[in-house]
Parts: C-alpha cells; structure tokens; sequence
C-alpha cells in the first residue's frame, strides 16, 4: 500500500468510496433514514474537487485501487477519513493520519462519526462535545474532538 497525494482525476473514485464506506461501514451505528442523507449518492464533484485540492488530502492506493483517502485545512480541521470496507482495521486509517496530522501545526480537530469514535480516542483524540447534525430534517449524532499538541 502507498499514500500518495490527492489527484483531480481521483474525485469520481473518492465519492464513490465515501458513498460505500457510509452505507457498509457505518450501517452498524446509523439508521438507513440517517445513511441516505449523510451520503445521498448525488454529489458535486467539482466541489468535492475543489475542496480536496484546497485542503491537504491523500488516497491510500493498493494495487491500483484507491482503498481509502483523508484531508485536513490550513486550520487543523480534519475533514474527511474515509475507509473502504475491506480495508477495514488493516491500519489504512493510521497511515493516512500520520500524513495529516503532520501536515499542520498545532491542535488538530475533527467531527467523529460514531463508528470512527474510537479509533480518534485511541490516537489521543479528547470528545469536546456530542452533537446533533442536521440534514434535510433528519439528525445525526457525530462528536466535536482535539488533538491537543
């Protein structure tokens, strides 16, 4: 497996991953009501573009496939972390946060699904707070966590 930096021509395969990855892998810890309007399968590539181009993002690739893929801003907000499903506890996560976390300087945050909870707890990730998001009247509960460094 290598981690290598974000291309445009990766998007289509991004969103495509972030839509599997939502209904197999977090299907355990969100209702389907909560899948389908977290990952509706109608996305903006040239915004998903655009946002993985302005942030530091990298695709994890083996054998030519891209099995996973992660980005963070200039602030320290971890945006995306995004798993295949067979991938799954292989440490294809670790890899690809190693990258962003040393990307940027100081505290790094990010909005933790249920199902990926855990493993920010276990890289020294401290919840902030729970919340409820909202999308198209539908709520789901993701947590507000720092890295303090």
């Amino acid at each position: 497996m290598i981690i290598r930096k974000y291309q445009p021509s990766d998007c289509k395969e991004l969103t495509e991953l972030f839509y599997n990855t939502v209904h197999n892998v977090n299907a355990k810890d969100y209702t389907k009501e909560q899948l389908n309007v977290w990952a509706t399968g109608q996305v903006d590539l040239e915004k998903w573009n655009e946002s993985l181009q302005e942030h530091f993002s990298v695709v994890a690739v083996d054998n030519e496939i891209i099995v996973g893929f992660g980005d963070i801003d200039k602030t320290g907000y971890l945006d995306r972390l995004f798993i295949h499903a067979d991938y799954q506890g292989k440490g294809v996560a670790t890899a690809i946060c190693n990258q962003l976390e040393q990307a940027v300087k100081g505290d790094i945050a990010t909005h933790a699904s249920i199902t990926a909870k855990p493993f920010f707890e276990k890289r020294g990730y401290k919840i902030v707070k729970e919340q409820q998001v909202e999308r198209q009247g539908i709520f789901l509960t993701n947590y507000v966590m720092i890295k303090e460094r």
